[in-house]
């Protein structure tokens, strides 16, 4: 008689079982100890590595605060209440967000979310110069504090069903903003989105004179493209001769200075650099 088709599957379930069965007899006490019984498991291939970096990054967002990964204000795109129309296109095509603080005489006076996909039907009007008012459009906007905590939040997004929230300080200054992708990135790895640069290059020329380059580039193409003498000894790509820079994993916002060049970091997690602004200033 033929063996069961079906043997390595029901072994393979055999072993996950046995696991578990020894994960709770030995009754972790603490967070390090049930990471380490999951980092044991995928390096018995018991689980693979991409659902432990998922558990990883799930319990590392009951540790961090909106403060750690909001788009800094000075990187805030917004709107201000006045814009004329054909500014406020202009704005929205450029910049490819889908979601914008509105405001008034400043940044912290704010009015509301002004959402991209609201304005689709006033392209059918005739002229794009007419006045519109943005109040008509606006949706209330989400304020949260930076120590909020971002399993907390995640909470709020999903039963409020809303994907973004300005972050205040304890002055109740507007300080940046944290969307649920964010969030999310933090537990799933990177998103693609319209700050990232895409497949077709690794280093993106942007308005002002400043550069867009993945963390991945490596050291050769970056001095070729950019006109860089950093030596390719030690480190293979940008983001690690960057990581050496700073001496620590930076946080969003964060600048430092490498030879000729300043690096601010655009997109980061709790485990590796991904987008660096850079601009030459030598």
């Amino acid at each position: 008689m033929s063996e069961p088709a079906n043997v390595p599957a029901e072994e393979n379930r055999r072993g996950v079982l046995s696991w578990l069965a020894q994960l709770f007899s030995d009754e972790p006490e603490t967070r390090a100890e049930v990471m380490e019984m999951l980092v044991d498991a995928a390096d018995r291939q018991i689980m693979d590595v991409d659902t432990l970096n998922i558990i990883h990054g799930a319990v590392g967002v009951s540790d961090m605060q909106a403060r750690d990964i909001m788009v800094p204000r000075t990187q805030l795109v917004y709107l201000s209440e006045d814009t004329p129309f054909s500014e406020l296109l202009e704005v929205v095509i450029e910049s490819k967000h889908s979601r914008f603080p509105v405001v008034g005489d400043d940044l912290d006076d704010l009015k509301g979310i002004l959402h991209a996909k609201d304005l689709l039907p006033l392209l059918l009007g005739e002229s794009s110069d007419r006045k519109v008012d943005l109040k008509d459009y606006l949706r209330q906007a989400t304020v949260i504090p930076e120590s909020k905590r971002l399993n907390v939040l995640l909470q709020e997004f999903r039963a409020n069903r809303n994907h973004m929230a300005l972050v205040v300080d304890e002055y109740a200054h507007i300080c940046g903003a944290v969307t649920i992708e964010d969030v999310l990135e933090q537990i799933v790895g990177e998103i693609e989105d319209e700050h990232d640069v895409h497949d077709d290059g690794f280093i993106k020329r942007m308005k002002g004179g400043t550069f867009n380059v993945k963390a991945t580039t490596t050291i050769e193409d970056f001095n070729e493209a950019l006109e860089g003498e950093f030596e390719d000894d030690e480190f293979d790509t940008i983001g690690g001769l960057v990581l050496k820079a700073f001496g620590r994993l930076p946080a969003r916002g964060e600048t430092v200075a490498v030879e000729n060049f300043q690096f601010k970091v655009l997109n980061a997690d709790s485990r590796r650099l991904r987008l660096l602004e850079v601009r030459k200033t030598g």
